[in-house]
């Protein structure tokens, strides 16, 4: 992304009113944000974004896969409170494979292997809140 992108995407949230705008592309992700404070005209804030650039993200391990959270909320291992967890370390799983549930919203969301192998490690807890990109799991291909 190249300076004249990141100006035209700041013009594009001063268009339309936006306050927050992250994009992702190739590893690298760019989050502008801009104040707007109440009882301020538009014209007499700065007119320049602030800018936040996080560093491109590591390339997976490559003996393993990194699961992780798709969405913001709560992880269970198991579909019931005593219920058995629906993998353990060691197990191994199959593409398809339901690995825990992320409920977000009174909704039930299943996650599931995105390959086959074995589990490596569960990074989470059971009731623990998750944001979106956690790692949950990690398994050996």
């Amino acid at each position: 992304m190249n300076e004249n992108e990141i100006r035209n995407y700041a013009r594009l949230m001063k268009e339309f009113g936006l306050t927050r705008l992250e994009i992702t592309e190739d590893n690298k992700s760019l989050r502008l944000e801009r104040a707007v404070l109440a009882g301020v005209q538009e014209s007499s804030l700065h007119p320049d974004p602030v800018l936040t650039l996080t560093v491109p993200k590591p390339k997976e391990h490559e003996d393993y896969i990194s699961i992780k959270s798709p969405i913001v909320g709560v992880f269970y291992a198991s579909s019931a409170e005593d219920g058995e967890p629906y993998v353990a370390v060691g197990d191994h799983v199959k593409k398809g494979q339901t690995l825990c549930i992320i409920e977000a919203m009174k909704l039930m969301n299943e996650i599931t292997a995105e390959e086959e192998g074995v589990i490596l490690e569960i990074c989470v807890s059971n009731g623990q809140i998750v944001e979106c990109g956690t790692e949950l799991f990690r398994i050996k291909r």
